[in-house]
């Protein structure tokens, strides 16, 4: 006893370790210690105290006593340890199967007890995704599309089954219908039994005895068929549309899983969408800013009139109340901003440019932009 080191030393965790941090160290080291993997000298013995340790500090009761009595409260609370999975280890089978999922990844486990069926029964099918492009405005509009699809559809003779009739369908022999099988593995740790799906009938637990004639048991038909997809006003880049069945084929006489398709709104020469904001830049001339006009304005709902203020500066911005994208699934429609782009003209007939010089010479006591400018300059 007294060589024995602390239990929790061995497992190199601390006295407030949780249940999981334990049980995390025990398979972590029982890996690492076993014979069968460890060729050491002293593996065997290092296993042993691996487990006699998890033993202890995995049971709540021996824990307590641990914590009070040190090793002197275990005299007799063991029942022994012996060999690896063998009687006297209670809290083992548990952790053995923790090192079992270790080395091979948890895909099965021991099945000696009881044996329902466990058969795998109808199965929906993956879903399908594909990407539609589609203009400006019928993203604003709304619309219906039709495109071609070839789709994996249940047999319409045989619903899926892949018989040609009902009572061709019998019962697997290999499995008795369980549609799992019983399988030997030699590990490490010695032989292990284990299921597995049945390799006759690939889990259904029946097999066909006469295929169905029109879909030569396959279950199902490839179709080429027509599909409409409805396009609601006000839709965005990146948002999918689902169109329910039309995915990859069910297993088992399962359902087809759906179709999604994801809408990539095409650019606008004129119109820029953000959300529900629509922007758009439209130039006018000096002489438009200067004395104000109307101007006929185009939106996605069509032209409508925005009165343009005398004194209008570059780049001023105006907004158009509910003139903008629609809300998808709602009668609401956002703004449209509209930005004045004021264009200088770089030809002038030779009246414009008489006008413009008079015009200049009845300014010439005004102050200027630019003096306004120097004069702040010089402050």
């Amino acid at each position: 006893m007294a060589n024995k080191r602390d239990y929790y030393e061995v497992l190199g965790v601390s006295k407030t370790a949780s249940a999981d941090e334990v049980r995390k160290a025990y398979r972590k080291l029982a890996k690492k210690y076993h014979p069968d993997v460890n060729k050491e000298e002293d593996a065997e013995v290092k296993f042993k105290e691996v487990q006699e340790a998890y033993e202890v500090l995995s049971d709540a009761n021996k824990k307590a006593t641990y914590d009070q009595f040190g090793h002197a409260g275990m005299d007799g609370a063991n029942g022994g340890f012996g060999g690896f999975g063998q009687g006297g280890f209670s809290g083992g089978f548990g952790g053995f199967e923790d090192i079992f999922d270790s080395f091979f990844g948890g895909g099965s486990r021991s099945s000696g007890f009881g044996g329902g069926s466990t058969r795998q029964g109808p199965m929906q099918g993956n879903d399908r995704f594909m990407s539609m492009n589609i203009p400006f405005m019928d993203a604003m509009t709304g619309t219906r599309k039709t495109f071609n699809l070839n789709v994996d559809e249940q047999c319409s003779h045989c619903h899926g089954s892949g018989a040609e009739s009902p009572s061709d369908v019998q019962t697997c022999a290999t499995c008795n219908g369980r549609g799992r099988v019983m399988q030997q593995q030699r590990t490490a740790f010695g032989i292990f039994q284990s299921e597995a799906i049945c390799p006759t009938c690939q889990g259904k637990g029946q097999t066909v005895t006469k295929e169905c004639h029109l879909c030569h048991g396959a279950g199902y038909e490839n179709k080429r068929m027509e599909v409409e997809l409805s396009i609601p006003k006000g839709i965005s880049s990146g948002q999918q549309l689902r169109v329910s069945g039309k995915g990859e084929r069910g297993a088992n006489g399962g359902p087809n899983g759906d179709l999604f398709v994801e809408i990539n709104v095409q650019n606008h020469p004129t119109f820029l969408r953000e959300g529900s904001t629509i922007n758009i830049t439209i130039p006018i001339s000096v002489v438009e800013a200067t004395l104000g006009t109307k101007l006929d304005v185009p939106t996605v709902h069509g032209e409508v009139t925005l009165n343009i203020p005398e004194g209008t500066q570059p780049n001023q911005k105006f907004k158009l109340r509910g003139k903008g994208a629609p809300i998808l699934n709602s009668n609401s429609f956002g703004d449209q901003i509209v930005e004045v782009k004021v264009e200088i003209d770089k030809s002038l007939s030779k009246t414009e440019r008489d006008l413009y010089q008079k015009l200049k010479d009845t300014t010439d006591t005004k102050e200027s932009p630019f003096d306004r400018f120097k004069r702040a300059f010089r402050r």
